[in-house]
């Protein structure tokens, strides 16, 4: 073999070598480009809004319609502190309550309707009109949000004595 015909023969493998190169360059460049253009989508999603239902209902945790007070509305949201080993007292609602439990877990009595316990992250409509008293037996403060759906001059909650049993 001639010295020109072993340098030609190099020189086709170092192209081809330098072909394979470039190639696999692009299509690396082109693979992190797309997870890098997915990690973009990606973040972008993570910036949206997203929705979480807390409730959607047209009944009350007793299964009571809810019905709306006549007269201006006025909606009240407060967050309600019961500290360890205290209950609310007996009491009813006179407009709808939603209750949303922010921390704790909190023991409701509702009398001859029975007796529910609602832990951190539970959502529900309140009982309208039934008396009930709810407990902290447990060993942190509950913190619920109450959003109550009033009207102007109508009490958003009441006392009342225990329901006889």
């Amino acid at each position: 073999m001639s010295v020109t015909s072993r340098n030609r023969g190099c020189r086709l493998r170092r192209s081809a070598h330098f072909v394979a190169g470039v190639a696999a360059g692009i299509g690396l460049t082109l693979l992190v480009g797309a997870f890098m253009g997915a990690g973009i989508a990606d973040a972008r999603k993570s910036l949206q809004p997203s929705v979480d239902t807390l409730i959607s209902t047209s009944e009350t945790i007793l299964g009571e319609p809810i019905s709306y007070p006549t007269g201006t509305a006025r909606v009240t949201a407060a967050v309600i502190t019961v500290p360890v080993g205290a209950s609310t007292g007996w009491h009813s609602h006179g407009v709808p309550l939603f209750a949303y439990i922010l921390e704790g877990e909190l023991t409701v009595d509702y009398g001859e309707n029975g007796v529910r316990t609602y832990r951190s992250g539970i959502g529900f409509m309140e009982a309208i009109d039934i008396a009930h008293d709810g407990r902290n037996g447990g060993d942190s403060d509950v913190r619920i949000l109450a959003v109550y759906m009033g009207a102007e001059g109508k009490a958003l909650s009441r006392k009342a004595g225990p329901p006889s049993q």
